[in-house]
């Protein structure tokens, strides 16, 4: 399989993975965002594939929900949950992907362990403190809040959002030692 090819499998595998992690039950909030599993995927996508790939992933998963597909947790798709209160969240995703790949490629990968360790870190900076920034600014400006009520309101995910970043790094650790030639962040 040619480079291009395998690129193009990744990006479509890691888009599906995000939409498969969407058929776990969402959590609903009375925020008007739930609690899913599919920031989870976009972890994955930033550590394993690198910034590029994660990032062509990320739109791909979010161009079919535009679409109409309804491939977010709950079976939501469509044009207008980019005008819900969990916009932000969604438009932070891609950019979250991007930011995990390069944090992942500029820390050390050697060992499967330094690999999980820059895993959590590039984790817990682009998926999610990046998504995060995004999704506050989307509680402002779709949900009508205060900055101070959409950064109190985001807290609640921090919890669930650092075990994620730990799962994340627990699956980077076991990819660096099953595929030692695997290129972790790009």
């Amino acid at each position: 399989m040619n480079t291009s090819s395998f690129s193009m499998a990744l990006v479509a595998l890691f888009a599906a993975l995000i939409a498969v992690f969407g058929l776990i039950p969402k959590i609903d909030l009375p925020l008007g965002v739930p609690i899913t599993l599919q920031t989870l995927g976009v972890m994955l996508a930033g550590c394993l594939l690198g910034p590029k790939r994660a990032l062509q992933a990320l739109l791909l998963f979010l161009a079919a929900v535009a679409i109409g597909l309804p491939l977010l947790s709950g079976g939501r798709g469509g044009v207008g949950v980019f005008f819900s209160p969990a916009s932000g969240y969604l438009i932070g995703w891609p950019v979250g992907a991007l930011v995990t790949g390069m944090v992942m490629h500029l820390l050390p990968r050697a060992t499967p362990r330094g690999a999980a360790i820059s895993a959590f870190i590039a984790s817990a900076v682009g998926g999610l403190l990046v998504v995060h920034v995004f999704g506050v600014v989307g509680l402002v400006h779709m949900a009508n809040l205060s900055w101070e009520q959409a950064v109190m309101g985001t807290l609640v995910f921090v919890p669930g959002d650092l075990i994620k970043c730990v799962l994340c790094a627990t699956v980077v650790h076991t990819v660096a030692r099953g595929l030692p030639d695997w290129r972790l962040g790009g």
